[in-house]
């Protein structure tokens, strides 16, 4: 059986009473180049979410590609990703894969979302068959919900399934990352317009510091909502970041604390 990892909320037990102090974590401090400002993020409290990089989206045998949507406009997304969640797992910072995993009954699923994947109502949305693979299209342990290839999960990853663009609604997202402790998300996956720009907005609602990483999200919208997106993610919700940047602001880390204004 494997050992579960430290976590980050739990009681101690020294005995005869019970300490309800939590485990200490550190104070780091990353300075990293972003837009409309720097800013400095603490990474001892800070994760990343990377949202629907699966078959179904970004595989050229995928449910997307098979509907006729080019899908090769994702592809630097998911190489730059699979960067970030290198330098992420190096950090320490925990890596959150947040992809779509229906139930087969679909039995929690309102109208309006089925009616996206499938605007004609001829069945070819959720939990259709995609040629060639025999994928239940989006549906959980299926090859369409899988990482598409170049990204490998870790054991120590953690897995969300979801069921809106938003990955806060009828999920645990938010009790797990509040369980670890993070009050800074940065984001990354696609489309960047639809699923990342949902749940990066109802982080930023729920009181989450939240950063998009701009090259590591892409969209197989216009190029005009992806830039929407960001604009309207820097004037409204959080910030901006390359992630060149956000590997060199891990990379140079320190354990210094930012001191109290005077």
């Amino acid at each position: 059986m494997t050992a579960l990892p430290r976590h980050r909320n739990r009681w101690r037990f020294p005995g005869p009473h019970i300490d309800l102090h939590r485990p200490e974590l550190p104070s780091r401090s990353a300075e990293l180049r972003a837009e409309p400002t720097p800013v400095v993020l603490d990474p001892s409290r800070t994760a990343l979410v990377v949202v629907d990089l699966q078959n179904d989206f970004c595989a050229p045998g995928g449910w997307l590609a098979g509907i006729g949507v080019d899908v090769s406009v994702l592809a630097t997304a998911v190489e730059l990703s699979a960067q970030a969640v290198s330098a992420a797992r190096a950090a320490d910072l925990p890596v959150i894969w947040l992809n779509w995993g229906n139930r087969p009954d679909q039995a929690n699923l309102p109208p309006g979302v089925t009616h996206v994947y499938d605007p004609s109502g001829t069945g070819e949305g959720i939990g259709s068959r995609t040629p060639g693979t025999d994928s239940s299209v989006l549906t959980k342990g299926s090859w369409g919900a899988a990482l598409v290839d170049g990204l490998v999960a870790e054991e120590r990853d953690i897995h969300v399934d979801k069921y809106r663009m938003s990955g806060f609604w009828d999920t645990p997202l938010d009790s797990i990352l509040r369980n670890l402790r993070v009050d800074t998300l940065i984001f990354a996956g696609v489309n960047s317009d639809q699923c990342v720009y949902a749940t990066l907005i109802d982080a930023a609602c729920l009181g989450y510091d939240v950063v998009m990483l701009t090259d590591a999200s892409a969209t197989t919208s216009p190029p005009y909502c992806h830039e929407a997106t960001i604009y309207n993610t820097r004037q409204c919700y959080g910030f901006t970041a390359a992630t060149p940047d956000l590997l060199d602001a891990l990379d140079t880390a320190d354990d210094r604390s930012e001191e109290d204004p005077a």
